[in-house]
């Protein structure tokens, strides 16, 4: 592919919703797996601008493979979806899944193998790919310092063996079954963008500004389902797509799969343990699950009174995440029983594959001019960091510290690739 291009892979899978009747063609055959890909050792935990090593495990992080094949005479198809509790899923991640199949499952095409991540931002940073440099460390390149924890390599290399044995025994366990599919409604995401009248907009702003305006964008409660189930009619998993990462927990230090967790216990305590929950992270723009500037509407906040949502999660004892578990637990029930009238066993399944290739920006001088300047004030900064910790070693232990010289250096990086590619 040319330097200055980038390769776009684009996928559409197609279920069509057929109500089931007597003597219907039974060609979809379906397979579903999960595994753990929660590391046994400190990681980096990926999603803020700053290193955060893992202090231990909040709650198991997994990889749920779901493999359908149509065996209808018009157009035989067959694809795997994949969804993993990882901030994304970068392509050298997916490139390693893909060759761990081409070797072990020769029989399924790695280019319909479909990964993605939940976006949750207290999952392992998984990359082989250095892009950073010139500090030689794996970890040293992302960081610009070593933290001691697992090289995010390594981690990567774990995660994409386990992932290829998911998507394997889901394909080697498909089996006849149905599906059925449906739109019900979660209010989970709130756009964080608040507008003011000066024309400007600030992440989780504060709407008891006097310049407060409106909030920027849509926001979108819509959750898509799609459920698979057994011959005899048993529900035996659920794809789920949500328009909102899953950062309740963003800035904790223990590896997590956020509100996605509860999400899965709570489906599962009501329609059985061996109940398969795939999510997915739809386009969600600037939806976050974080209470925000809209938390200040209520007149009683403004008097320092407790939040009323905040409120309502006490009364109820629940936490923020295992609410938002209960109200996607509630939209499902909610729709199950209608989608099950039309039980599709034999859908028109599709995929196709094709290559867009698209100019990247161009960078004008003007930017390239701001971005230098920018990366020499940061390196002064984390230069002078390092000296210090030259000085005092103990510096490696502390937590300010680190947040200081690792967001110094990250921001130093993306002001010089921004220089390096003008």
């Amino acid at each position: 592919m040319a330097k200055r291009m980038h390769t776009l892979a684009v996928t559409a899978a197609l279920l069509g919703g057929v109500a089931l009747t007597a003597g219907a063609a039974e060609t979809l055959r379906i397979g579903w797996a999960q595994t753990d890909i929660t590391p046994s050792e400190p990681v980096y935990l990926s999603g803020q601008f700053n290193a955060r090593v893992s202090e231990g495990v909040m709650d198991p992080i997994t990889a749920t493979a779901l493999a359908f094949e149509s065996a209808r005479e018009d157009e035989p198809t067959s694809m795997v979806l994949v969804s993993c509790d990882l901030i994304c899923i970068q392509g050298d991640l997916r490139d390693a899944v893909r060759a761990h199949l081409r070797r072990d499952v020769p029989d399924l095409d790695p280019m319909a193998v479909l990964i993605s991540g939940t976006h949750t931002h207290s999952g392992p940073l998984a990359t082989t790919h250095q892009r950073h440099h010139p500090v030689p460390k794996p970890v040293g390149n992302i960081y610009g310092v070593d933290l001691g924890a697992m090289a995010p390599a390594d981690y990567a290399a774990f995660a994409a063996e386990r992932i290829a044995k998911a998507v394997t025994e889901a394909w080697k366990g498909r089996a006849p079954g149905g599906i059925a599919f449906g739109l019900g409604q979660a209010v989970v995401g709130r756009n964080r963008l608040t507008a003011y009248r000066d024309g400007r907009s600030q992440m989780y702003g504060p709407v008891n500004h006097p310049d407060f305006s409106h909030i920027e964008g849509f926001e979108d409660p819509s959750l898509y389902v799609l459920a698979t189930y057994t011959q005899d009619g048993q529900l035996t998993g659920l794809v789920l797509n949500l328009a909102c990462p899953s950062q309740v927990s963003e800035t904790s230090m223990k590896v997590s799969a956020d509100f996605w967790h509860e999400t899965r216990v709570e489906l599962r305590r009501r329609y059985g343990e061996g109940l398969f929950v795939l999510p997915q992270n739809a386009p969600a723009g600037d939806q976050s699950p974080h209470l925000h500037g809209n938390e200040c509407r209520s007149p009683g906040r403004a008097a320092g009174r407790e939040n009323p949502e905040v409120r309502m999660w006490r009364l109820a004892g629940r936490t923020q995440r295992e609410e938002i578990a209960v109200r996607i637990a509630d939209a499902v029930a909610k729709i199950r029983p209608l989608i099950e009238q039309e039980i599709d066993w034999d859908p028109i399944l599709a995929h196709r594959v094709e290559t867009v290739e698209l100019p990247r920006r161009k960078i004008p001088e003007s930017d390239a001019e701001q971005a230098r300047a920018e990366a020499v004030k940061y390196r002064k900064v984390y230069e002078k960091l390092m000296a210090d910790r030259e000085a005092n070693p103990d510096l490696l232990h502390d937590g300010r510290w680190i947040v200081k010289t690792t967001v110094a250096y990250r921001r130093m990086r993306w002001n010089e690739r921004v220089a390096e590619r003008f």
